[in-house]
């Protein structure tokens, strides 16, 4: 998922038609942020004294990830393509600790896990109202937001360990910092933790805010465990990517997923 290719994709569909190319992309920081609270500190500590939990399959992963009939609206698509399934090795931060997030906002996962499944989402697209401008009717079509979702199942702690390494990484990089995905920079000016989705064993929240193209425009992403197993939810909004406005995560999703993977045991 590349903050450019966004960029670029959002501006040429805006400059021909209603053309979508639905991409994904990732980013995040250096600095101090909020994140790392004494309750989060509890919350850890709570998290390792707790009895290991059975680490998942890829079967079993593959059963528990998104289905179309899970979710009410939006596409889900179980096949995803080459740029939706980016291996870590494609991507390289350039601040060590902040790789954490880079993977997580690449659309990969973070630790070595037993077992992984990946699903893409994308919203339905919404129709322009009748006399919008030419400009507003391209942006109501680009208004789409798509999600990444990785599964990944570890063992002896993993999820535990990599839930933390990510929790550090929000706060270390709050500030901002750069990472090479597929090839292509992105480059991150704020991470900022925001409130997590409740449910879970753990959560974690983040707004990134990508420079591109002289632009700045969130990026999304949503990380929740549920005993051994972690469930990224990266996502990005094409109309975001042009106009530099927020756009609403699609939490729906995680809380869908949740469900499917307290069935897990």
């Amino acid at each position: 998922m590349s903050s450019l290719v966004i960029r670029r994709t959002a501006l040429a569909a805006s400059g021909a038609a209603l053309a979508l190319l639905a991409t994904a992309c990732g980013g995040s920081s250096d600095g101090g942020d909020k994140g790392g609270d004494g309750s989060t500190a509890q919350a850890d500590k709570t998290a390792s004294a707790a009895p290991a939990a059975r680490t998942a399959t890829a079967a079993e992963l593959e059963k528990a990830a998104l289905a179309q009939a899970d979710v009410a609206s939006g596409k889900v698509t179980t096949k995803v393509t080459a740029g939706d399934d980016i291996a870590q090795d494609k991507v390289k931060a350039e601040n060590t600790a902040c790789a954490p997030l880079a993977l997580l906002q690449a659309g990969t996962y973070t630790g070595k896990p037993a077992a992984t499944a990946k699903r893409s989402w994308l919203s339905d697209q919404k129709k322009p109202k009748a006399g919008a401008a030419p400009e507003d009717a391209i942006m109501t079509g680009l208004d789409r937001t798509k999600v990444v979702e990785t599964l990944a199942s570890y063992a002896d702690g993993g999820a535990e360990q990599a839930m933390k390494d990510l929790k550090k990484a929000a706060q270390k990089c709050a500030g901002g910092f750069a990472y090479t995905a597929l090839g292509t920079k992105t480059t991150v000016v704020k991470v900022a933790v925001t409130d997590a989705p409740q449910g879970a064993d753990e959560a974690l929240a983040l707004t990134s805010t990508v420079s591109a193209d002289g632009v700045k425009f969130p990026m999304k992403s949503v990380v929740v465990r549920k005993g051994a197993t972690l469930a990224y939810f990266p996502a990005v909004n094409l109309a975001s990517g042009a106009s530099g406005k927020d756009f609403a995560f699609p939490a729906d999703l995680v809380q869908v997923q949740l469900t499917k993977l307290a069935k897990l045991g």
